[in-house]
């Protein structure tokens, strides 16, 4: 339970914090990129079990770039909860 943090590959945000309660989505906060955009996604998300944005967020593609914002949230939480089975 706690804070996370995640560094980026391939997209316009630096980095991503991940706090969670139990598998809860409690915040998200992106650092960089599109403000509209990633102040969505942190809004959408709060409340949610992180495997259900995991599995609606992996893989999604922003121009070809093989990764987005989203998909790079999917990867942040996957560490987030490898790191609170520790």
């Amino acid at each position: 339970m706690g804070k996370h943090h995640y560094k980026t590959h391939g997209i316009c945000p630096k980095q991503i914090d991940v706090d969670l309660d139990s598998r809860v989505i409690k915040k998200v906060k992106f650092y960089g990129g599109c403000q509209g955009n990633t102040r969505a996604i942190e809004k959408i998300v709060r409340g949610m079990n992180a495997k259900d944005v995991i599995e609606s967020f992996e893989g999604i593609d922003c121009n070809s770039r093989g990764t987005s914002c989203p998909d790079q949230l999917a990867k942040a939480l996957k560490k987030a909860l490898e790191e609170e089975k520790k």
